[in-house]
């Protein structure tokens, strides 16, 4: 019997490496905050449906990027000053579209717009970084959580962005469980101290002095 909490991922489908970041259009989050604090929302793909494809029996799942974990900043011994940057990354955005008729599984193809960079205390010219994706059931409890490592090179750049497709599959329990029941969750794995940075907004400030934290508070 199939379980509405068997639930697959099936590997990325496409990355695409852009030479900077200029050439990439930001996509802003959605729900929650952009980076600055203001207000976003997701932009999703339109809904004109192919020739010969049927309509879904429901709506799709929602998909977000939670703000907690959308920025990635490593800071030699966490203190918020320009020189102590190393790796950073960004999820600017997330697109998707699912499908789904009768009891066949929720397919949610999702595509994801990293921005990624590198600081002075950065070491190399390359970082893998890992994201996650997790489906909950609206807010309430995650049903599954899958990681990925996205390797990046920087060419000699300080700054680049990628481009990466993952497909979800969601079995459901039958043809009445709709997408609206899930929520598709995107975020770098960080620590706590990057949690909390993103949390409250932090920002850097450049010390002459090298004796003050710096941080940079925007709420």
């Amino acid at each position: 019997m199939r379980r509405v909490l068997a639930l697959a991922f099936v590997a990325a489908v496409s990355l695409a490496v852009l030479p900077n970041a200029a050439q990439a259009q930001s996509r802003p989050q959605e729900g929650g905050q952009n980076a600055d604090g203001s207000p976003s929302q997701t932009r999703q793909r339109a809904r004109t449906l192919p020739l010969g494809r049927q309509a879904n029996v429901g709506p799709c799942p929602i998909v977000r990027v939670l703000y907690d974990a959308a920025r990635y900043v490593e800071l030699a011994d966490n203190r918020a000053l320009a020189a102590n940057v190393g790796y950073t990354g960004e999820i600017e955005g997330v697109t998707s579209d699912c499908r789904y008729r009768d009891d066949d599984p929720i397919v949610v193809d999702t595509n994801m717009l990293f921005t990624l960079g590198k600081g002075p205390s950065a070491e190399g010219d390359g970082r893998t970084y890992r994201y996650w994706v997790a489906v909950t059931s609206r807010d309430t409890a995650v049903l599954a959580k899958q990681y990925f490592d996205l390797p990046v090179q920087f060419d000699g750049e300080d700054r680049t962005s990628v481009s990466e497709s993952q497909t979800i599959v969601i079995p459901r329990a039958n043809a009445q469980t709709s997408g609206a029941n899930f929520e598709i969750l995107i975020g770098f794995d960080v620590t706590p101290e990057m949690a909390e940075f993103n949390r409250v907004g932090s920002r850097f400030c450049v010390d002459a002095t090298g004796t003050s934290p710096g941080t940079c508070i925007n709420r």
